[in-house]
């Protein structure tokens, strides 16, 4: 049977539109990628909040009505809005690979940040209860030690803030600041040795630096000089009973560190993401970025 030509123009048509379609490019990417734990794109469907890859694990709202999705982001071409009050979790007791145990992690993500405030992105990190139960987190904006409006990654293992100091200091913070209402992809990875902090695919190393608030502490009488970009931290993490949360962290008055903007997509994988494995999932999700 002979095909009219102009159908042929339309099937071409077609499966151009199929082989491009809103995220699959990168999201074939991440789940190809070994290593992940879970993977959430925020689309619009029924299973929005449940992971894709080989564990499916579901993020709680902290309120039924603040679940508000929007029909751009760079990965699935939706993406889930956060006013400053909302937040999801996954309790710790459900949390499963998530509470990572090979001392090696990564967190990447696609957010468009309203540029106002500190935005906790994701991971286990609880600043307050039982003296903390930190373990690793991705921010956008820690200016406390050197973080203001730049991609934060924070490891800890005792879950407690760092001697002698009253918070935790150990994050990276990447050397580019992060862009008010642009889609960006952030992330940071965890070696076991080192703590990297990237913008958009690109690791900036950071000349070390005088760190801020760090004068008049006991070893400290002039302040802590180090890098921040890469951070060098041989700790390690500590199971430390934090829930999984999105978006806020617990603090000592509750949730704080409101993210708020956009997010479209979010991966955690139990081991550390080489340079050139982060700069391809980032390009895989450049063409798809929607302004």
């Amino acid at each position: 049977m002979r095909i009219r030509p102009d159908c042929l123009f339309y099937i071409s048509v077609l499966s151009l539109l199929l082989s491009c379609r809103s995220g699959s490019d990168v999201e074939s990417e991440i789940l190809s990628t070994p290593g992940l734990v879970a993977f959430w794109d925020f689309s619009a469907s029924k299973n929005q909040l449940v992971s894709k890859g080989e564990m499916k694990l579901k993020l709680q709202s902290s309120r039924r009505d603040s679940l508000q999705f929007t029909d751009n982001g760079p990965v699935s071409g939706y993406s889930i809005s956060f006013d400053g009050t909302n937040y999801l979790y996954i309790p710790y007791e459900e949390t499963k690979k998530l509470n990572i145990e090979t001392n090696g992690v990564t967190v990447i993500a696609w957010v468009r940040w309203t540029g106002e405030q500190t935005g906790f992105v994701g991971g286990m990190w609880n600043e307050y209860e039982d003296g903390g139960k930190r373990q690793y987190g991705l921010f956008v904006s820690l200016p406390h030690y050197n973080g203001k409006n730049q991609v934060c990654g924070h490891i800890s293992k005792t879950g407690r803030p760092t001697p002698p100091f009253p918070y935790s200091i150990d994050y990276s913070a990447s050397k580019q600041e992060v862009a008010p209402n642009e889609w960006e992809c952030v992330a940071f990875t965890y070696d076991g040795n080192f703590i990297r902090s990237y913008l958009n695919g690109e690791f900036e190393e950071r000349e070390q630096e005088l760190i801020n608030n760090t004068r008049g502490f006991e070893g400290y009488p002039e302040g802590l000089v180090q890098s921040k970009n890469p951070y060098y931290y041989l700790d390690g993490m500590g199971n430390n009973g934090s829930d999984f949360t999105v978006g806020a962290v617990r603090l000592k008055n509750g949730m704080g560190n409101f993210f708020k903007g956009q997010m479209g997509g979010l991966a955690v994988f139990n081991r550390a993401l080489t340079d050139d494995e982060i700069f391809k999932i980032y390009k895989a999700s450049e063409s798809e970025n929607t302004n």
